[in-house]
């Protein structure tokens, strides 16, 4: 048999058949459905008379427009109220599990489906989230959808696809102190540009990954799509296998003997062919930091704002006027020398426990900057539960920090966490477009180390150089 990626093997499990111009119809394991993209879908079923084929595979959580802070039961806002209702109505009509806001497990969509078990390995998941790339760090094969084809999958539970490329990634070496996956993935993204992987799934590989938690590799595959990639995978592991086991919808007894010695397959063979591969050594990364308005802007953080006439290109130099422009920077501007406003710690990037120890170790025995008001918003209730066992938020709110309820929060301009317009914000989320953290926002995307440093600094600093009060 031809050696096959891990991709290839995950696609080939689910092809129900191939159709005409190179289109696959696949099977769907898993369907993530929250309150924004799901309501028109729901109508099309009602509209058609058609009943949904598994609602067993389908479960719903709220987490897009909802707020963080007071009663979250009362929403003020007419759109996030209408939505919210809609799918509460949903899930009771078609028997779906919803993660409501008074659930022990709610959260964010992609915080929620890995600990409580649902994401596991060699899975097809889909979601009306381009984010659903997330899952892919447990091997799964994980993407989003338009409202359409979450329709689709309601009602027959297999979607039509064309079959992507494929592309490794493969980190050699190790990151040194300081560096974290938000660094390596925004590295990759730097340098292949943010549609360097339009059209492939991403495997990502080699001795930097294998030795990433599964929480980091979830940071990394999380932004695949920001890259241009329609899912990024990592083949599972003991790590993969460690955090999976005994978790809520996780198998049990002979059921997870079965399914580990199953999930040990789903390897790339040795030989098996890519259609492109990145190199990238994971020694070189330093913290990284946005610039601009697209993912792609970033540099290491010793480095400064770019010259538009440096840029290989017209349409590249425009670019960049455009985005300085929006960013109110200056060219050769030192990375170090820009203040923010505004910090966030949060995002289905960067929301779990881990990058919350992470910016805790940061600020623990400072205080926030005047100049500046942050907030971290835990990527679900079992996170915020777990940090607050720890007694985490009592550093974060003796610092200065604002203590949230969990949800999506100030990564996009949907609900009551937003910038005003000229606010700079340090945020650990995964997209710095013009408006999307509130119109007139500027976006710098940062690690949960390098978030929390700028708080206290008033301004982007070397996370490596910091003096930590332990």
């Amino acid at each position: 048999m031809m050696a096959r990626t891990l991709f290839d093997k995950v696609w080939d499990r689910h092809l129900v058949c191939a159709g005409p111009a190179g289109s696959s119809l696949l099977y769907i394991d898993l369907h993530l459905v929250h309150e924004v993209t799901s309501p028109q879908a729901f109508a099309g079923l009602r509209e058609a008379g058609r009943k949904m084929r598994r609602p067993d595979l389908t479960f719903a959580t709220l987490d897009h427009n909802i707020p963080t802070l007071g009663n979250r039961m009362v929403l003020e806002d007419d759109l996030a109220r209408t939505q919210v209702e809609a799918l509460r109505q949903n899930c009771r009509e078609f028997d779906i599990p919803l993660f409501d806001l008074d659930s022990a497990e709610q959260g964010i969509v992609h915080v929620i489906g890995p600990e409580l078990g649902l994401t596991q390995p060699g899975m097809t998941i889909v979601c009306g989230d381009s984010h659903t790339s997330t899952h892919g760090a447990f091997g799964a094969l994980a993407f989003g959808i338009g409202t359409s084809e979450v329709e689709h999958v309601l009602a027959t539970q297999c979607l039509v696809q064309k079959k992507p490329k494929s592309m490794l990634v493969r980190f050699s070496g190790m990151p040194g102190p300081g560096v974290t996956a938000k660094d390596l993935i925004l590295s990759v993204i730097a340098q292949m540009g943010t549609d360097g992987a339009a059209g492939h799934v991403i495997e990502y590989a080699g001795e930097a990954i294998r030795g990433l938690s599964m929480e980091a590799r979830m940071t990394i595959c999380n932004m695949s799509i920001e890259a241009g990639a329609r899912a990024g995978m990592i083949a599972p592991d003991q790590t993969t296998f460690d955090y999976l086991e005994g978790r809520r919808f996780a198998p049990r007894g002979e059921h997870w003997n079965t399914a580990e010695k199953d999930w040990r397959t789903l390897q790339s063979d040795p030989g098996a062919q890519f259609d492109s591969t990145v190199e990238v050594n994971a020694g070189h990364v330093a913290p990284f930091v946005t610039w601009g308005t697209s993912p792609g802007m970033a540099v290491p953080i010793t480095g400064e704002v770019p010259d538009p006439n440096h840029g290989a290109s017209d349409s590249e130099r425009n670019s960049i006027v455009r985005a300085l422009e929006y960013m109110n920077l200056r060219p050769h501007t030192l990375i170090q020398e820009i203040a923010v406003d505004r910090v966030f710690i949060g995002s289905c990037t960067n929301a779990r426990l881990e990058d919350i120890r992470s910016a805790a170790r940061v600020i623990k025995g400072y205080r926030v900057s005047n100049s500046v008001q942050a907030m971290i918003v835990p990527g679900s209730q079992q996170v915020k539960r777990a940090a607050e066992q720890e007694e985490l938020h009592r550093i974060f709110t003796e610092a200065g920090f604002e203590w949230r309820e969990s949800g999506c929060s100030m990564c996009l301009g949907m609900n009551p966490d937003r910038l005003q317009p000229g606010e700079r914000c340090a945020s650990t989320s995964n997209r710095n477009f013009e408006g999307r953290q509130g119109a007139g926002g500027r976006t710098h995307l940062v690690s949960p180390a390098m978030a929390a440093a700028a708080a206290v600094a008033g301004h982007f600093v070397d996370v490596r150089n910091w003096q930590y009060k332990d």
